[in-house]
């Protein structure tokens, strides 16, 4: 009987953490689009900034001041030399969302952010010369399949939008890649991994932000109808963003691998429902379809990445992959980029 109110107790506990880190990541997600659009914000670098400040003073708070997270030492010459390079390309990453947001759609962004799959299996086989199994390549077809699909049936296409968002596939990646040898031998949690690197993000962003937007964020301030509220709105979306780090924190430890990552790709479904209700912008019939065909891809791609890290040991691997090369993903989940 005791085991089965613990099951059931686990099942729930599962299911509010995935509901209330949809909850979390929608509401920054619409909040940011419903900033650049319906508030005139057209300031993507300042709105990130406002994120990462967010984030920073959050971080701290929880490790520090609450002390809900034990900290993670690093030495102050790692900072620099391991997670410097990390947060820039963090930097990179979010600004480059936050772009594509001010000129895409919501729907057409998180689908092209779901290619992040595919260009870390490219970058890695380019750069780092790894041999993946067959499967994994083969997983990408749909993925790759319905992103193109998409792309070309997509009614609101704008390129400077389009490509934000595909180099932010390729930041992500990057990043994900880094992330195994830079931060080698230091076992980062969304919270440790926000404390670090928001700070030295707020600190590369903060000058490009103030010389290139500066100007025009001074400008919207004094012609704005409705300031007050609009601030209200925009830096409550970076106390998000950072609520956002913590409920990613406690779904991973809520959830088994394969349940997070089908969570995440009904996540994007849910995005692409709540912006297109709030929104209404157009979506054919095709891009609906090609859209779907990406989500079912990445499904595909997550069962297949778990199921060969599960393989037994001595297990033939699939032919034509050279003998000791065969390599999985590294174990830096994409979803997590949805930190700040």
């Amino acid at each position: 009987m005791e085991e089965s109110k613990l099951c059931q107790w686990n099942v729930i506990r599962s299911v509010l953490a995935i509901l209330q880190w949809w909850g979390f990541n929608v509401t920054v997600i619409i909040m940011n689009k419903w900033i650049f659009q319906n508030l005139d914000f057209k300031y993507p670098l300042s709105v990130s900034c406002v994120h990462f400040i967010s984030s920073s003073i959050g971080a701290y708070v929880v490790i520090k001041v609450l002390k809900l997270k034990p900290l993670i030492q690093v030495d102050p010459e790692d900072r620099w030399r391991r997670i410097f390079p990390m947060s820039f390309i963090f930097c990179i990453n979010i600004v480059l969302g936050n772009v594509s947001l001010r000129y895409i759609p919501v729907s057409f962004m998180q689908t092209i952010k779901s290619f992040t799959p595919a260009t870390t299996v490219v970058l890695q086989w380019l750069i780092w010369k790894k041999y993946f199994d067959l499967r994994i390549w083969a997983s990408l077809i749909p993925i790759v399949g319905g992103i193109l699909l998409t792309s070309i049936t997509e009614l609101s296409f704008n390129m400077l939008g389009f490509c934000a968002a595909l180099f932010g596939c390729i930041a992500t990646s990057t990043k994900t890649i880094l992330a195994e040898s830079l931060l080698h031998g230091y076992k980062f949690d969304s919270i440790n991994t926000v404390y670090y690197m928001a700070p030295f993000a707020t600190m590369i962003l903060a000058v490009p932000a103030t010389l290139l937007e500066g100007p025009g964020v001074v400008e919207w301030i004094y012609t704005c109808p409705s300031l007050f509220s609009s601030l209200v709105i925009i830096f409550g979306s970076g106390v998000l963003a950072f609520c956002l780090n913590f409920s990613i924190f406690y779904v991973i430890h809520s959830t088994t691998a394969v349940t997070f990552n089908v969570a995440g790709n009904l996540k994007v479904a849910v995005a692409v429902t709540c912006s297109w209700l709030i929104f209404r912008n157009p979506i054919s019939m095709m891009n609906a379809v090609g859209c779907a065909i990406t989500l079912v891809g990445c499904t595909f791609y997550g069962y297949v990445r778990h199921m060969l890290s599960n393989q037994a040991p001595g297990t033939p691997r699939t032919p034509r992959t050279p003998r000791g090369k065969s390599e999985l993903i590294p174990l830096v989940n994409e979803k997590l980029d949805d930190k700040i």
